[in-house]
């Protein structure tokens, strides 16, 4: 986790640099399917997809050494991806929306119910 979360926040925080550089490193907006209408756009990609994402690699990484922030790291990132994947599901409810089914929803869901194993597990060691 600590080196998939990471990797998507470099990817989003750099992603504008890496596009205007014309390397050839596939586009963050158009794997999640975002565009940028203002400049303001660019800074909540950043923020929100890359620093989020950095931040919770670190945290992840940090965890390794560091039981206590490893425990919380897998219940924080439990609740996160599983209210991600709830609010895809609610989403898709709605008359004419589309389908929540897709292979963020997949890792979101997978990653909740490892999370929810280890901490079952954790508990039951304790």
């Amino acid at each position: 986790m600590a080196f998939i979360y990471a990797l998507i926040g470099v990817w989003a925080i750099l992603d504008p640099l890496l596009g205007a550089l014309e390397l050839g490193y596939p586009s963050f907006l158009n794997a999640v399917g975002l565009s940028i209408t203002s400049p303001l756009g660019y800074s909540e990609i950043a923020g929100l997809y890359g620093g989020l994402n950095l931040c919770l690699g670190i945290m992840c990484l940090v965890g390794i050494f560091k039981r206590n922030i490893g425990i919380f790291s897998i219940k924080f990132i439990t609740f996160l991806v599983g209210s991600i994947a709830f609010g895809r599901v609610i989403f898709s409810m709605l008359p004419t929306t589309p389908g929540f089914y897709n292979p963020y929803f997949v890792f979101e869901v997978i990653a909740f119910f490892v999370g929810i194993t280890l901490i079952y597990l954790q508990k039951k060691l304790n």
